[in-house]
């Protein structure tokens, strides 16, 4: 029976797995500081098996900065935490998909790894700018003043400086970049293979990000720099040489062979205006020239057509003699003629020339369609006043002064097909949650979201801290809960006077409950003493391995992380002989936390055949314990996998 550890994915660990796949002989075995074996590479040997395909000390291109190898070490560290249940601070805990998680998101990124790996299909974020202050988010390998002075040689043997080192100097720059590389590195994991990435940055950081994200992603997997006018009028006036007026959101993707970015619609609709027997089905069109000399030549798409009067027209004939060929193949224009796509006329020059329709409503295959066009690369719909005026319109105070519009965030949702799940882990004010209800109201969508915020204090002068907000999550759950009344009433409203509303059938509502989880220290009590050390009192008092301030809810939710069950399943708990059971979508996991679980209550389990099952090590009293309820789930449920915290 296996032992749940309580801990998050260990990626060293994941890591030499995958070397030793490839090179079995480049892993051996040394002794950590307690004196156990463990498994390390041996570089030595690896240089050896890669040969020349190893750069040791030469130049090569690469982006580095002071605590890049430490900030990749913390990504990779597993942690020993949890995430602990607020039912008192959710909105419909029973039924609601969503997720509210509050604590530093470093930590928490690393504990969705096994419930979440590859099932993000977007993720936004709008990260510290690092204008110049160091920012909240102090890691473990956030570089110190002297160390990076150090490390750099900012200092004669004299120790005279040799550069005075200000604010707008590379040690911030540094620290940023430490930040920002693991939590990029663990967030492009939750992608699906479909996945994108939107990150929110402006001029003080933009080509650092840039760079992380070619490494974290893949230079390949870029998908564009999108330029955002975020301020209304002229540009902001304390700007330095030249009024700016915008900021960026980098793209990228988990696999760029996979993402499909959805089009908006067409800018040019009054281009359309001719009208055939085919108008109510495919709309209205316009004419285009079949062939075009500003296509790549193509012998087997230059071939004769005849006209109207029995002439023969190539390519070249449209093209004012120059080399040319046609659009569509020979089978395409003869499939064209049959089904009405195809005008063949005279020019202004009488000259014969053949036309393709492009209608609104359909495509050149005969496909109906909503006729969409690429987007832009600059977003110049929506500013950050707007996203200012609607807080504050809300009641939220002036904490936030730079949150993003929440139109910005539905038009970048929109850019993605399929309804799905989104993450934000730098929520802020929950603009994104608030996007994700809205955008689901509008279209009858089913996104789901996770926000992810520091309980950052509010600033104590702010309209935010007199309200009574201490933190910024207290105002990012709020928001959330107005929002989602808001949109509740507009549905009810609209219910009544649409065909949404038949009869006794309820209108279909949106998801505008959420989940609350904090991050907390692991549920299980820490171990600071060797055998030699412990007496009879010590042993008593471990006697349950779990901190007697933890609920089975809090071990519940412990189990599906470590366990990758999604965090948003409904789950229920059941009284089976007078013992609390708690089962997790149905039989998905079933949980017994009780002491001293009797033999018919295991078997009662077992009869319903979940797929997991997880007890606490003292619901048995021995060895012999364990082994028959092994036994039991062997003869009546065999596909179950059980496991003990």
């Amino acid at each position: 029976m296996e032992k749940l550890t309580q801990e998050t994915v260990n990626f060293t660990e994941k890591n030499i797995d995958r070397i030793a796949a490839l090179f079995p002989s480049a892993i051996t075995e040394t002794k950590d500081a307690d004196g156990k074996l463990k498994r390390v590479v041996n570089f030595h040997q690896l240089r050896q098996l890669l040969s020349d395909e190893v750069v040791d000390g030469e130049e090569c291109y690469e982006f580095t900065w002071v605590g890049k190898k430490q900030s990749i070490i913390e990504g990779n560290r597993p942690i020993r935490k949890t995430l602990r249940p607020s039912k008192e601070e959710s909105k419909n805990w029973d039924s609601t998909e969503n997720l509210y998680i509050e604590g530093d998101n470093l930590d928490v990124l690393k504990l969705l790894q096994n419930s979440y790996l590859n099932k993000v299909k977007m993720i936004y974020i709008d990260p510290p700018y690092n204008t110049g202050n160091d920012f909240i988010y102090r890691d473990n390998f956030k570089v110190s003043k002297e160390d990076y002075e150090e490390e750099l040689g900012l200092f004669d043997e004299e120790e005279n400086r040799l550069f005075k080192n200000t604010e707008t100097n590379g040690r911030y720059h540094s620290d940023w970049c430490s930040m920002m590389y693991p939590r990029l590195q663990l967030a492009r994991n939750l992608l699906t293979d479909d996945g994108v990435i939107f990150i929110s940055i402006d001029d003080n950081e933009v080509h650092n990000l840039r760079k992380i994200c070619d490494e974290v992603f893949g230079e390949e997997h870029f998908v564009a720099n999108l330029i955002w006018t975020n301020k209304e009028g002229g540009g902001s006036s304390d700007s330095k040489m030249f009024r700016l007026k915008h900021e960026y959101i980098l793209c990228y993707s988990r696999n760029i062979d996979n993402i499909e970015i959805t089009g908006i619609p067409v800018g040019n609709e009054d281009r359309y205006k001719l009208v055939d027997e085919y108008l109510e089905i495919r709309g209205k069109y316009y004419l285009q020239k079949l062939g075009m000399g500003s296509i790549q030549y193509s012998e087997s798409l230059d071939y004769p057509i005849k006209a109207p009067d029995g002439t023969r027209i190539t390519p070249k004939d449209n093209n004012k003699g120059r080399k040319a060929c046609w659009r569509w193949s020979k089978s395409k224009y003869e499939w064209g003629i049959v089904n009405g796509y195809i005008v063949i006329q005279k020019d202004r020059d009488d000259i014969w020339t053949v036309y393709s329709k492009q209608y609104l409503n359909c495509d050149n295959e005969g496909n109906i369609i909503t006729r969409t066009q690429r987007p832009m690369g600059v977003i110049d719909e929506f500013s950050s006043t707007q996203a200012s005026k609607l807080l504050y319109n809300m009641g939220l105070g002036d904490q936030f002064n730079y949150s993003k519009p929440i139109e910005l965030i539905k038009y970048l949702i929109k850019r993605l097909p399929d309804n799905d799940l989104i993450l934000d882990f730098f929520s802020g004010s929950a603009t994104t949650a608030h996007a994700v209800m809205q955008l689901n109201a509008e279209d009858g969508g089913n996104r789901k979201f996770i926000m992810v915020q520091l309980p950052e204090e509010t600033d104590p002068k702010s309209e935010a801290y007199k309200a009574g907000y201490k933190n910024i999550c207290e105002i990012g759950k709020e928001r959330i809960r107005r929002a989602g009344k808001k949109i509740e009433e507009e549905l009810k409203a609209k219910s009544t006077k649409s065909d949404l509303f038949e009869g006794d059938k309820e209108v279909k509502m949106v998801d505008t409950g959420f989940r609350v989880l904090k991050v907390d220290s692991t549920n299980m009590k820490d171990v600071f003493y060797s055998p030699s050390q412990y007496n009879q009192q010590m042993l008593l008092e471990l006697e349950s391995n779990i901190k007697d301030d933890r609920t089975d809810i809090d071990l519940l939710y412990g189990v599906l992380l470590e366990w990758g069950v999604s965090l948003s399943l409904p789950h229920i708990t059941d009284k089976i002989d007078g013992k609390d059971v708690h089962f997790v979508n149905d039989t998905d996991l079933v949980a017994c936390f009780e002491e001293h679980v009797p033999e018919e209550v295991i078997r009662e389990i077992a009869r319903r055949k979940p797929l997991r099952v997880v007890f606490r090590d003292s619901s048995f009293r021995n060895s012999p314990d364990k082994i028959n309820v092994t036994e039991i789930f062997k003869t009546l449920s065999p596909e179950t996998t059980i496991k003990v915290i």
